[in-house]
């Protein structure tokens, strides 16, 4: 009786000791991760800040790599803690990263959107409301997001475009140099006067409102025609201006033409009919 006592008594102790070191060992992964976490959003905070103060980052990318660095942190923290309180994380981080394996295996092609959205949104090739021409298709500019960028085709159409798709592409950007060159072709008779025509392309030119008068606009004779002299008209607009010049101009020359009785022909043949008898 008096050895089962003291088997008690001893078994006691040791639970006392085993108690007080675990208890110790929580209080201090306790600790490890407060104080950790606490320092996580510090930093995270310390990043956001620096970043948002450069007007080169975009807010997405700024929103991002703060998210990144808090999670990054907290993960240290949470393994500190694991080992504070004497369980292995080798193991763990074994485990963890053959499933990040398996998971980037299966979403490679969300995550090779990601990766493209971060780099479109790092080197800015275009800036929401920019007019741009990519993966077969042409819009303005809604959205960009670190897996898809939405356009707005000039139909209305909202068009979603994968990141990795648009990125891989030739991407056209008619906005960001703040103005576009336009291309008109006139075709005039062989028997209209060129100078003449000349002249009246260039007044029309000037007194038409949106051009630019820098960089000068450019006429001249383009090409001896079929059936008629066509001149190159090459004037320059603000990006803003482009599509109601284009139409514009178009009418307003085709009526001076027209008032000043110059002919704008058009392709003819001529067929000979050989009789059979």
């Amino acid at each position: 009786m008096q050895q089962v006592l003291e088997n008690i008594r001893q078994w006691l102790s040791l639970a006392q000791e085993v108690g007080v070191e675990l208890g110790l060992n929580l209080l201090a992964a306790l600790a490890i991760f407060v104080i950790g976490r606490w320092l996580a959003k510090l930093i995270s905070r310390i990043v956001k800040r620096s970043l948002t103060r450069n007007p080169r980052i975009d807010s997405i990318l700024v929103g991002f790599l703060t998210t990144f660095t808090y999670y990054a942190l907290l993960a240290f923290v949470v393994i500190a803690a694991l080992n504070r309180l004497g369980i292995q994380t080798t193991s763990i981080i074994a485990v963890v990263g053959a499933a990040g394996l398996a998971i980037g295996l299966a979403l490679q092609g969300s995550l090779s959107n990601f990766a493209a959205g971060v780099l479109m949104v790092f080197f800015r090739p275009f800036q929401i409301g920019d007019f741009i021409e990519g993966a077969g298709t042409m819009g303005t500019v809604k959205e960009l997001t670190l897996f898809t960028t939405t356009l707005q085709s000039p139909d209305n159409k909202i068009v979603i475009i994968p990141n990795s798709k648009l990125n891989s592409d030739n991407i056209t950007n008619f906005n960001a140099l703040g103005r576009r060159r336009l291309d008109f072709v006139f075709g005039v008779s062989y028997q209209a006067d060129i100078d003449i025509v000349k002249a009246l392309l260039a007044d029309e030119v000037k007194t038409y409102g949106r051009f630019l008068v820098d960089p000068e606009p450019v006429i001249g004779v383009l090409e001896l025609a079929d059936s008629s002299v066509n001149f190159a008209v090459r004037p320059w607009v603000n990006v803003d201006d482009y599509w109601p010049a284009f139409f514009g101009f178009q009418e307003q020359v085709k009526k001076r033409l027209d008032s000043e009785g110059i002919a704008i022909p058009f392709p003819q043949r001529d067929v000979h009919l050989i009789g059979t008898n």
